[in-house]
């Protein structure tokens, strides 16, 4: 059953490797069946469904970040310092690659906001949302560079 969803999925979206999609099948999340792919930071979110066939879809981002995604981890607890997610890094690395992800998304029309969605899972205004509403609640830290 898994296997023949997957197929169908690899089948639809194989067209997306040309921009860096791995689909790496079914795998096991929390008692919970998922189909697990990994693309580039630079790839439209939103090509991809949430589910397929019944199954969630979980993404992971391959390769190297760009410098508004890294940050200082030698602190043994850095991720309470630091969110790589942050809807600042997003905003400052489509600022200043703009013309690179519109080249790689094939799109030269891209607006910031589309680029913003396409990067940050889809919906940026929703990812900042709920990373301001985890700040508060303190899952999240505050930005900082």
């Amino acid at each position: 059953m898994y296997k023949e969803k997957l197929n169908n999925f690899r089948k639809k979206y194989k067209h997306l490797e040309k921009f860096g999609l791995e689909i790496g099948g079914i795998a096991e999340l929390m008692n919970t069946y998922v189909i697990a792919v990994s693309h580039p930071l630079i790839f439209d979110h939103r090509w991809l469904p949430k589910k397929f066939e019944g199954l969630d879809i979980r993404g992971s981002i391959s390769g190297e970040l760009p410098e508004e995604f890294i940050v200082d981890q030698s602190d043994m607890f850095w991720y309470e310092k630091y969110y790589v997610w942050a809807p600042e890094r997003f905003e400052k690395f489509v600022d200043r690659c703009g013309d690179e992800i519109r080249e790689k998304l094939e799109n030269p029309n891209m607006t910031r906001d589309e680029m913003l969605d396409a990067l940050c899972f889809g919906n940026f205004k929703e990812h900042k949302k709920l990373v301001e509403e985890n700040i508060k609640s303190g899952k999240a830290p505050k930005y900082r560079e």
